[in-house]
């Protein structure tokens, strides 16, 4: 007799915390089946009946990354347009350590991405999918006249590229870019797109 639905759905939430534990603490590099089992104090064969290998269980912490990413709490935009869009530079942003832990993770996800086919489609996607979110804000900007007008693709790469870079600096010197320095550079950037 199989157990039933709700258990095998509270075990895999189990292992999940379990994977979000391992990733939080120890990155990409330390996550294993062996350290996920060992977070769940259970035997690498439960985790093996939930991943088949490695790959599986980077794709899962992909997929809970990216869930716990969108599920955080965000600040609301105050209105359409350059407010919203600076909104969404300043979700993007390690503004506060829960935030920091969360931009580690994904930087260090950057690498493992790179080198599997189908991480780095998964993660081309997701870039993609914030380069629209930002570009629905700059042609807000732009119908409201507090951005120039121009190629909205392009300048949403060039905002996206522009925080990333703000991301890595603070994470790397965080006494260098604390917050408010954050929110200085990115509301310097903002007056300088809309000269």
């Amino acid at each position: 007799m199989s157990p039933p639905r709700t258990d095998h759905d509270s075990r895999r939430r189990e292992v999940s915390e379990a994977v979000w534990r391992v990733l939080a603490e120890h990155g990409f590099q330390g996550l294993t089946l062996r350290a996920v089992a060992a977070a769940l104090g259970a035997s690498t064969g439960l985790v093996t009946h939930y991943f088949a290998g490695k790959r599986e269980l980077i794709a899962h912490a992909l997929d809970i990354l990216e869930a716990r990413t969108a599920h955080r709490p965000r600040h609301a935009a105050p209105a359409p347009g350059l407010a919203a869009l600076r909104t969404h530079l300043l979700n993007i942003l390690p503004l506060t350590p829960d935030a920091a832990a969360m931009n580690r993770i994904w930087v260090g996800s950057w690498d493992v991405a790179l080198s599997d086919p189908d991480l780095f489609a998964a993660q081309r996607l997701r870039y993609a999918r914030i380069r629209a979110d930002l570009r629905e804000s700059i042609q807000e900007a732009q119908r409201r006249g507090e951005l120039p007008d121009g190629d909205a693709d392009r300048l949403a790469a060039t905002v996206l590229s522009f925080t990333h870079g703000l991301v890595v600096q603070a994470l790397f010197d965080p006494e260098g870019f604390p917050a408010a320095s954050q929110t200085e550079l990115v509301d310097g950037f903002l007056a300088a797109l809309a000269r």
